[in-house]
């Protein structure tokens, strides 16, 4: 069975730090592109970065560039999403996805076949 487990989500305050971790069973992660996205209640799903197969990263939105860096161990089959200076804007359930991405970078894809079942993030003001 394919599936992304995300976990590390949490209540933190403003100015502070959380690591999302997000862990594939039934595929091998190296051979996929990686995003997280996030979306909060009443709003759409954003995309925040990718990481490729090759490593590299890419932004989706500047809204966290500076902020956020996402990261891979393959030989754990994760990818972790690190964020740094959180702000109340950005609560959200976030979500990592699987793709073969269809541009050099990892940022353009058609079809996202795997997701994760999303994990809390709640930033206190």
């Amino acid at each position: 069975e394919v599936q992304l487990v995300g976990s590390g989500g949490g209540l933190v305050q403003a100015g502070g730090s959380l690591r999302v971790s997000c862990a594939a069973s039934g595929f091998t992660v190296a051979d996929f592109a990686i995003g997280w996205f996030r979306q909060a209640p009443g709003r759409e799903r954003e995309g925040l970065l990718c990481i490729g197969s090759d490593f590299n990263s890419a932004y989706y939105t500047n809204s966290v560039k500076g902020r956020f860096t996402i990261s891979r161990d393959n030989a754990k089959n994760s990818v972790y999403l690190q964020m740094n200076n959180l702000e109340p804007e950005d609560s959200a359930v976030y979500y990592c996805a699987a793709f073969q991405p269809t541009t050099e970078d990892c940022s353009g894809s058609n079809y996202i076949p795997y997701w994760g079942q999303g994990t809390q993030v709640t930033v206190s003001s």
